[in-house]
Formats: structure tokens, C-alpha cells, sequence
């Protein structure tokens, strides 16, 4: 089914990279509708916008993929117009230093950037499994993504980043659903069947961070220490989860206003998550978009959680929102700095030696991209995400290292204030650089942005400098020595310790599982085969506040002694794990294949089993119960037809894993 989309827009600021020096589209303000929810939009009225035009010109532009228009007017007046599916063409003759007001009607089907969640399950096939949550899963959810797929699919806009408009969404909704996109909430309009929500941008952004979510949620409202309302969604059912999703999020949003010295330049700032993102978030402004798959509770937080990526994205609201880049050549200013700056965050929370990890973690990132031959300038378009996001990070880290923090402080704050809402070039930045600093950057500039190779021994220099990363360095058991024991005994870091349990797997003992719980962690991914000296202690692990170490441990028990099977299932048959199940779905699994483990239950199991590969759960759980059923050679009919329905799924990586599947099956 296509999506229809009706939209009452009166649109201004249209200007595309030819149109820069002609018009000065301000701003856009729209209503938008969905005939997917079946509400009545005629009682709404128009709305008008102004664009100046700053050179005589005989037509403006806007990009508008697949869209039908009507009621096209300028002015008030109806006025000549050419719709090529790909841009709308209005022709007039315009006149220098001239003001006009264009609006119009029109209905688009977007075929991506705009995603439709649960609209069309209408009977999806499952198998007779129940599931008492079933509610909490079946999510109805409108959301877009306009980076990489153009906000020009669901509305008409500029493409080109460097056009920069106020963006006023106006949305209709059927009661029940909440409504959030950029700016603040100016107006909540109820009718007896909908709301008319009403939003208000009050400075200028790139086209592509225009944003809207409809769906079912809850709100908790926390202010910043410059009084920022700092709006935090959830679902309702994930109450209990709250407070570990959104861990420190006014803690870093305090520290980045200081640390960037500018204030936080939009009016609200507000985050959702979404079932079955594209990625793990995205910035758009004051409107960050992020996968629900970091919803999560204290148990999970261990291994995953949001803080990162809560960190990187508001980051995004200075670098990439505030100041945009001109071009692909200059994705580091974006990319860089956003991983820079959530490091710096993150560093606020867990510390020094947080930091320096992280850092070491990403020079080995780099370092085997170069051994592979992977590496590319920072300044090259085609270059990797490891490349823009950790090189990105570790050039401002290094330059830092170089002209001092106050002196790096003051450049970037200039920098911000000198481009605040405009699009900016690599030596743009250089520049305010080497004004604060007084310093010829141009051999930094040719040896960490231009040059293709990653310097990974001046890298190392840098890391040095921290006594974490020598003590890590340090500490080597590749060949084996009794002092290797004493290691895991010892004060040294986790991280240490952790690099000796997967040099000496076969040399742990008993006392070695008194440590910590990542620790721990390391232990049941390195002992697959298990001692029975060391059963009890192993055993252990299923206690331990971990969902990853929960499910290495009970898949390693369950093989290693098939006499203890219903013990470790009985154990574990109340936990579910991460978002994805990962190990409920293992313990489904385990107890299918167990040969006398409640084999009256099989049917019921199998049936909760096959009901996870079902379009209504999030696209990790299906693919999480589809690997589980393939191995087992138990994917059924219903099974099948689910996984031929997810490779037309809208995420491309699952989309892939569905297909290739397929042909397994």
C-alpha cells in the first residue's frame, strides 16, 4: 500500500545551490495530514509565507519527489507552474528586492524518509502464540529520516545542505497519539476526533534535519542549568525503563553548553525513540530521532546503553545543526567533532581513563582500516565512517594536545558564533585556529586532514601520556608466566585484566572469578570448554547483572554438561535480556532441542519461538528468532512467510540478512 500524504504547505526559502544568489526563501510553514488515519482536514485554513528575491529571475524551484500539486498560487494569484516529479518550477517574472508568497496544496507517496510503522498490519500470519504484552508491541508510529534519503520525499524542500530555512510543522492527529518534530509546541487545537499540533521553529536549518514522530508516548521534563527544557519520550509501558535510557542526560547536556562555550541554540531540546530505525540516532534539530532498541533497563545498561549516542547527538546540535558543512569534503566538521565532544561527555561521567580507552579503542579502529588499505584523507568524501567519526575525534584531540585547551576553547566558540546558522569549509575552522592559537597549522593540516595514511605511532605518543594505557600496554601474556595469574589478582584496570583472560583461557582457576562484572564477562567468552574443576564457579555467571554474560554462560553450561540442562534452564526462564531478547530467545531454543526438558511445553515454546520472527516486534527480535529457527531447521511455513516479508523491510541491513536467509532456506 502506498502512503498518501496531505499537505496544506505555503513554502519559502526555495532555493537550491543555483538559486543562492536569486532568492532567499525564509521559511516554510506546513500542515501536514494522513489519510492512513482516517481524519477530516478541510476545517483547517491556509497558511501564507514570504521569500525575498534578490536578483531578477524568471523562475524558483523546490524539490518535491513523486508529489501532486493544486491550488498553486503566488501571491494570491494563480500563477504558472511545471511539476517534473522530481522539482516543482514556478514561473514568473521576479523582480529584484521584491517580496512574494507562494502556496499550494499537494499529496505525496513517499517511497522513503518517511516511515509508516504498523499501519498496515492488518492480519499479519502468526503462529498460536499469545503473547499477554502483545499491546506493547503492535507500535503505530509515523517517522521520517532525512539525511542520506531527503526530507524532499514527504516534503517539499531544498536537498542542497547549504540552504538553510525555519521550518513551522503543523500536524494532524487522531487522539491518543502524541506529535513532536522541530521547535516548540506552540498550540494543541482538540477536536472531538484529533488534534492539530503546532510547532515553531525560530532560526534557520539544512532541509535535511526536518523532522516529525507521531505515536503513542510518555513524557518526563527535566530543565538545564540555562533553563532548556530538555524533553525526554518514552512508551508508556517502558516506564521502569526511564531512568537508565536517558542515565546523565542533563549531566552532559550542562557540560557541553560549558565545554562549547555557546549557548544551546535551538528552544527545546527533545529526544524519541522509534521502532525499527535506520541507525542508532539522528540529530535532527532540537528533535533527536533514536532506535528503541536503547530503551533498556539497569541490567542492560552494563553492556549497552543510550549514553554514547545520547551524547553524540546533542553534540550534533553546535556541529551539524548550528553550523552545517558545504559538502561531503568537509563531513568531518560534522561527524568529527559530534564524536569529539560525546567523548568529552562521556569523560565528565566515567573519567580519565574512560576516555584515554575509548581513544586507544578507536587508534585500533584506524590502525587496521590502514592495514587493510582502507584509509583515506579526512578531507576525502568517500571516506569510511571510521574515518569521519574516529580520525575526525582524534584530530581535534590531537590539536587540543597541541595549542592548549584555552586557546582550543576560544577557537572553537568563535568559530560557532562566526557561522551560527550558515554552512561551513575545513578552513573555515583552520582559520579561527590559527587566529587564537597565532600558529601556522598548515603541517598539522597535511599531516592528520590530507594524508591518506593513519599515523598510528604519533598516536601512540599521545595515548603514552596516560598511565592507564601504559599500564595496559604493559601487561602482556601472550607467553605465559606464573606473574599472568597474579595479573587477574592484582589492581590492575579491567581492561588489563581483560586482555590477559583471552591470552591464558586455559590457565584461569577459581579464585580468578572474583572480580568484577565485565570482568566476569571476559571469563565466559573466553572459556567455552569448561573445566569441571571450575563448573561451580562458571556456574556463577548466570547470577551475574549481565544479559551478555547471562547468555554465554547458559549456551556454554548447556553444552558442556547436558546432564545439568533443566537446572540452567530452569534458572534462566524468566529473564528476556536486551530489547531483542537475546536471551529468551536462546533459552526457546535450548529447550527445544533438549531432549527431556518439559517436552509436554515443546509446542507452546516453538509457537512463542515462531511468533518473534513476526512483523509486529522490532526487526533485532526477528532477526534474532529467524537465525535461532534456521539453525535448528525449524523454520516452519509461518516462519518462511514472515522472513519473505522482511526482505522488503525498510532497514537495509535487515533487509539483506532477510534475502540472503531466504536462499539458505
Amino acid at each position: 500500500m502506498k502512503w498518501i500524504v496531505l499537505v496544506l504547505c505555503f513554502c519559502a526559502h526555495l532555493l537550491g545551490a543555483q538559486q543562492t544568489h536569486y532568492v532567499d526563501f525564509k521559511e516554510v510553514k506546513t500542515v501536514l495530514a494522513f489519510n492512513q488515519m482516517k481524519v477530516d482536514t478541510t476545517v483547517f485554513n491556509s497558511y501564507e509565507i514570504k521569500f525575498d528575491v534578490l536578483k531578477q529571475t524568471d523562475s524558483v524551484y523546490l524539490d518535491a519527489i513523486d508529489m501532486k500539486f493544486s491550488s498553486v498560487e503566488l501571491n494570491k494569484s494563480t500563477v504558472k507552474f511545471k511539476n517534473d516529479g522530481k522539482k516543482l518550477i514556478i514561473y514568473n517574472p521576479f523582480e529584484a528586492s521584491k517580496t512574494y508568497t507562494l502556496s499550494f496544496l499537494f499529496l505525496a507517496s513517499p517511497k522513503k524518509a518517511i516511515y509508516f510503522i504498523g499501519w498496515d498490519n492488518k492480519e499479519n500470519i502468526t503462529s498460536g502464540y499469545s503473547d499477554k504484552n502483545r499491546n506493547s508491541i503492535e507500535k503505530k508510529q509515523i517517522w521520517t529520516q532525512g539525511q542520506g534519503k531527503y526530507t524532499s520525499h514527504w516534503l517539499p524542500s531544498i536537498d542542497d545542505m547549504n540552504d538553510k530555512i525555519e521550518f513551522d510543522i503543523s500536524c494532524i492527529a487522531p487522539k491518543g497519539f502524541e506529535v513532536i518534530s522541530n521547535g516548540k509546541m506552540v498550540s494543541k487545537k482538540e477536536e472531538p476526533s484529533f488534534n492539530l499540533w503546532e510547532f515553531d521553529m525560530q532560526s534557520p536549518m539544512s532541509s535535511y534535519l526536518a523532522a516529525l514522530v507521531i505515536g503513542k508516548y510518555s513524557k518526563n521534563v527535566e530543565y538545564s542549568k540555562s533553563s532548556i527544557p530538555l524533553e525526554m519520550y518514552y512508551y508508556p509501558e517502558d516506564s521502569l525503563k526511564f531512568e537508565p535510557t536517558y542515565r546523565y542526560t542533563k549531566q552532559m547536556f550542562d557540560f557541553l553548553e560549558g565545554e562549547i562555550g555557546v549557548p544551546y541554540p535551538w528552544q527545546n531540546y527533545k529526544q524519541v525513540p522509534v521502532k525499527d530505525f535506520l541507525y542508532a540516532g539522528m540529530e535532527n534539530t532540537s528533535t533527536t530521532i533514536f532506535a528503541d532498541s536503547f530503551v533498556i533497563d539497569s541490567i542492560a545498561f552494563v553492556d549497552k546503553n543510550y549514553v554514547n549516542v545520547n551524547a553524540h547527538e546533542l553534540a550534533h546540535q553546535w556541529f551539524g545543526d548550528l553550523v552545517t558543512e558545504t559538502s561531503g569534503t568537509h563531513h568531518w566538521l560534522q561527524e568529527g567533532f559530534a564524536t569529539y565532544y560525546a567523548l568529552l561527555a562521556e569523560r565528565d561521567i566515567f573519567g580519565d581513563n574512560y576516555y584515554y580507552w575509548r581513544l586507544y579503542e578507536y587508534a585500533q579502529e584506524l590502525l587496521e582500516q590502514d592495514k587493510a588499505g582502507g584509509s583515506t584523507s579526512l578531507l576525502d568524501p568517500k571516506s569510511s565512517s571510521t574515518t569521519f567519526y574516529k580520525k575526525g575525534a582524534w584530530v581535534l584531540h590531537l590539536l587540543r594536545e597541541r595549542i592548549g585547551d584555552k586557546v582550543f576553547k576560544t577557537a572553537v566558540k568563535t568559530y560557532l558564533n562566526a557561522y551560527k546558522y550558515k554552512n561551513v569549509e575545513t578552513d573555515n575552522f583552520i582559520k579561527e585556529v590559527e587566529i587564537a592559537s597565532g600558529e601556522d597549522l598548515s603541517d598539522f593540516v597535511d599531516f592528520w586532514l590530507k594524508a591518506e595514511t593513519f599515523n598510528y605511532h604519533e598516536v601512540l605518543k599521545s595515548l603514552k601520556k596516560s598511565s592507564f594505557i601504559q599500564e595496559y600496554l604493559m601487561v602482556d601474556c601472550e607467553a605465559f608466566t606464573s606473574k599472568c595469574s597474579d595479573y587477574l589478582a592484582s589492581g590492575i584496570s579491567d581492561e588489563a585484566k581483560i586482555k590477559v583472560i583471552s591470552q591464558i583461557p586455559n590457565h584461569l582457576k577459581k579464585e580468578n572469578f572474583k572480580n568484577s562484572v565485565k570482568v566476569r564477562q571476559a571469563i565466559a567468552r573466553n572459556i567455552s570448554n569448561i573445566p569441571s574443576e571450575l563448573k561451580t564457579e562458571y556456574e556463577s555467571l548466570l547470577d551475574d547483572a549481565s544479559y551478555i554474560t547471562i547468555e554465554t554462560a547458559l549456551f556454554n553450561l548447556w553444552q558442556n554438561f547436558p546432564s545439568e540442562r533443566t537446572n540452567y534452564l530452569e534458572k534462566t526462564k524468566h529473564i528476556q535480556g536486551f530489547n531483542d531478547k537475546n536471551v529468551r530467545i536462546l533459552w526457546l531454543t535450548l529447550a527445544l532441542i533438549s531432549d527431556d526438558f518439559q517436552l509436554e511445553n515443546n509446542s507452546k515454546y516453538f509457537d512463542e519461538l515462531t511468533s518473534y520472527t513476526n512483523p509486529e516486534y522490532g526487526f533485532e527480535i526477528r532477526q534474532n528468532a529467524f537465525q535461532y529457527l534456521h539453525q535448528i531447521q525449524a523454520c516452519n511455513a509461518v516462519c518462511k512467510e514472515n522472513l519473505k516479508q522482511a526482505t522488503t523491510h525498510h532497514n537495509w541491513r535487515f533487509k539483506k540478512f532477510a534475502k540472503e536467509l531466504l536462499k539458505a532456506n
